[in-house]
């Protein structure tokens, strides 16, 4: 009986030291080699796999860097100027300088601009209000008011104010969350600096958007015939800034009949 006990215990520590050597060998000659710059560079980043940088992920903007020397290293915006440093540091390149950015709802629909077409009782998501009935306001093109934007919102920076988003630029990272989370895609990430911004994302014909909301844009064209740097451009009925060619100067807000301009350093 003991000879048989000490059989099985020698016979199942065969086993695991058969096993354990298997284990070590495939470990050898299976493994993947690790790229050392590429780990540096994933501990420099945030982790907060927004997406903001054009990859899937902070993971996959960590390997472009570490295996492409021409991607740069101040693509990752919530990082900021410090995480651009450090990678380019683990890298050992220039960091270029990145431009400041944030983001910006381009509508001022609220609840004393926009007129109500309904009171609406229920889900409190952006999506399911866009997709069951366009949201409470007249305007349908505008912010729908449930803030799918702030739930995205990792930092806390956009709140809801008179039935409309609003960002804290001082708190905002341009990481794009509520980019992705507005489903009538009103917000955009814009440079940090003097410059005209559109308050409104309708491309209606100007009566129907007067009869809307008492700040959309008309396509007047007015700021655009205005702008001394060629900066504006009416597009399908809605004024579009180009905000490298935009100098700050104000003279498209100052002849906007409906103020859906403004001049804003954000």
């Amino acid at each position: 009986m003991t000879q048989a006990i000490i059989n099985a215990v020698l016979l199942v520590a065969g086993i695991g030291l058969v096993a354990s050597l298997l284990i070590s060998v495939a470990s050898t000659f299976m493994s993947v080699k690790v790229n050392e710059k590429e780990v540096a560079v994933r501990d420099c980043l945030p982790g907060a796999n927004c997406g903001a940088c054009g990859y899937s992920g902070c993971d996959a903007y960590a390997k472009a860097v570490a295996e492409d020397s021409s991607v740069p290293a101040n693509l990752c915006r919530p990082g900021g100027a410090s995480v651009a440093k450090a990678v380019a540091d683990v890298m050992g390149v220039e960091v270029l300088e990145s431009k400041p950015m944030a983001a910006f709802v381009h509508c001022h629909g609220d609840c004393f601009n926009n007129a109500q077409k309904e009171i609406y009782y229920g889900l409190e998501s952006c999506a399911a209000a866009k997709m069951l009935y366009g949201g409470k306001g007249a305007c349908t093109a505008g912010c729908l008011g449930c803030g799918d934007c702030a739930k995205a919102c990792q930092y806390d920076a956009i709140c809801m104010e008179n039935g409309i988003a609003h960002v804290d630029t001082r708190k905002c990272t341009a990481c794009g969350m509520c980019v992705k989370a507005c489903p009538n895609k009103l917000i955009s990430i814009i440079p940090l600096a003097e410059k005209s911004v559109v308050t409104c994302s309708n491309h209606e014909k100007g009566a129907v958007v007067r009869k809307e909301c008492k700040n959309g844009c008309i396509g007047c064209m007015k700021c655009q015939k205005n702008c001394p740097a060629e900066a504006i451009k009416v597009v399908d009925n809605l004024a579009v800034v180009d905000y490298d060619k935009c100098i700050g100067c104000g003279t498209c807000v100052k002849g906007c009949p409906v103020g859906c301009l403004e001049l804003i350093k954000i």
